[in-house]
């Protein structure tokens, strides 16, 4: 199946609604910084409140996604981004508040969304056949990645052009219409007999080689996004060159993207090919932290971004490995939650590092990190995988992400 098949307007709908949610969601982090910089420590104030808002992800999206109705999501998922409008235009509101209270809010929004994303994604591939599943999930992770690539520069140019908290208050804006936009969307999906209580617990834990491994990759986003306004200012470049370098990193991602979705499989299997993703992503950044030009760090940034969609790709088509069909809404937010801990990690050990030493060391610290996980995640899911053809759903090998599920 070709990409101009996903052009009906069922996808197009949901394309809209994704822009909207997921926008404030990527600009989140960088608004978070310019918002604090100014005030004493303002990046190591900004890494915590973005640390914060990750780990409002990290609580609630296992809980919202193991509760999510298929048949009756938009309620929820109403709900949910109603909350995280509200705490990003609290947080426009009041950008001189003690920073516990803005540390709160920072934890309702991403709190109030957190199971949205891994919602929307089931919403996704149930509009398209089966064998467009891994089209689908390109496309998504282009979006993504497209949405990632605006964020930055559209943040900077708020914040320094405007006002530092305007960008918190476009945020609460457009997940305020994303909410109206799911109207346009159908109020659920077709459901499979639901696993509840342990038997749903014990599907997802058995997982957790996937979501360590999709953990790692995040790490690198968060050094990427968090720390690269300090290494510029240590470099002696201009602050500006932030957002349009991490959109070079995200328009990469989304090329990656489209071009991973052109084939139906890869060569090797799908954690042998993350794991090398994650690795040379690692790579391109730690060539961040060291190479002093501005014109080599974003073709550092650009190469690195190429390999990262792929990477996250890779993860979320395991998780339709590994899991069963009732479980895969939740087991979507489970990794929504997993990625969020590796991006709480590695900002809030930036965040520490920036304290005592240089960004660049701080960048090369949080790879070291990233590398940790990756093998470990890697060793845990090669485990997995040898135990996969006793799992009934997933004997049924098409390709490298793609299954047949009756």
């Amino acid at each position: 199946m070709s990409y101009r098949e996903l052009a009906t307007r069922p996808v197009l709908a949901w394309s809209a609604v994704t822009v909207a949610g997921r926008l404030p969601v990527a600009m989140a982090p960088l608004a978070l910084v310019f918002l604090v910089r100014e005030r004493p420590g303002g990046y190591t104030l900004g890494a915590v409140l973005a640390a914060a808002y990750v780990l409002g992800e990290i609580l609630a999206a296992p809980v919202l996604g193991m509760r999510m109705n298929a048949e009756r999501a938009r309620p929820q998922l109403a709900a949910g981004l109603a909350v995280g409008a509200a705490g990003f235009a609290g947080l426009g509101l009041a950008p001189g508040a003690h920073p516990a209270v803005l540390a709160a809010l920072a934890l309702l929004a991403g709190a109030g969304p957190a199971a949205v994303p891994g919602g929307l994604r089931a919403l996704l591939t149930s509009l398209v056949p089966e064998r467009a599943v891994t089209q689908a999930m390109s496309m998504e992770s282009v979006l993504t990645f497209a949405i990632w690539a605006a964020a930055p520069a559209l943040t900077t140019g708020l914040a320094l052009g405007v006002d530092p908290a305007v960008p918190l208050l476009s945020q609460g804006v457009l997940m305020g219409l994303s909410v109206a936009g799911l109207w346009a969307l159908p109020a659920g999906w077709a459901g499979a007999a639901r696993e509840e209580g342990a038997a749903m617990r014990r599907a997802l834990l058995r997982a957790w080689p996937v979501y360590v491994l999709g953990a790692a990759g995040l790490t690198l986003l968060a050094l990427a996004e968090l720390i690269l306004p300090a290494l510029l200012e240590q470099r002696g470049i201009g602050i500006g060159w932030a957002g349009p370098l991490l959109a070079g990193f995200s328009i990469g991602s989304a090329v990656g993207g489209f071009v991973y979705g052109l084939r139906g499989s890869w060569p090797g299997p799908l954690a042998v090919q993350s794991l090398v993703l994650v690795l040379a992503v690692a790579a391109g950044v730690a060539l961040v932290a060291v190479l002093p030009w501005t014109a080599a760090i974003a073709v550092a940034l650009v190469a690195a971004g190429l390999l990262q969609a792929p990477a996250s790709l890779t993860r979320n088509l395991a998780l339709r490995q590994v899991l069963p069909p009732s479980a895969i809404a939740a087991g979507y937010s489970v990794m929504y939650a997993a990625v969020g801990a590796g991006y709480a990690a590695s900002g809030t050990l930036a965040g520490a590092l920036l304290k005592v030493a240089a960004p660049s060391t701080a960048i090369l610290w949080g790879v070291a990190l990233t590398v940790l996980l990756a093998v470990v995640g890697a060793a845990g899911e090669r485990r997995l995988t040898r135990r996969t053809p006793d799992v009934p759903e997933v004997q049924t090998e098409v390709a490298p992400g793609r299954k047949v599920r009756r």
